[in-house]
């Protein structure tokens, strides 16, 4: 619940007119000591409970982080690759054989086919 000083300045005055201005005093410190009871109380079983997430939450990033350490591995190799200097017979594959990726080829409606 989001509470901007607008808000809470509605909250005010509602509370000034239904209470008055002798009891809300007393009514505000009430709601502050109760509502510090409260913090006490359930503050052990937050702490208990952050302790019991931690591990699976751990286990999680773990899971999730070797397979992307696996695929940031396999990127750098690629840039490492395609950044190499090509072979000295030319451009083109390893083995001998042309480079043709950067070729366009025809179209089926192209009138040179026909």
């Amino acid at each position: 619940m989001n509470l901007d000083p607008e808000k809470l300045l509605v909250l005010f005055v509602i509370a000034l007119l239904v209470l008055g201005p002798q009891r809300l005093p007393q009514v505000a410190r009430t709601v502050g000591r109760t509502l510090a009871e409260v913090r006490k109380f359930t503050s052990p079983f937050q702490s208990e409970l952050r302790q019991v997430l931690a591990q699976p939450q751990s286990e999680l990033h773990q899971a999730f982080a070797e397979p992307r350490a696996m695929v940031e591995s396999a990127v750098h190799e690629a840039q490492m690759i395609s950044a190499s200097p090509e072979p000295a017979g030319g451009g083109g594959d390893p083995a001998g054989l042309p480079d043709i990726t950067g070729m366009s080829s025809p179209l089926p409606d192209d009138p040179a086919l026909n």
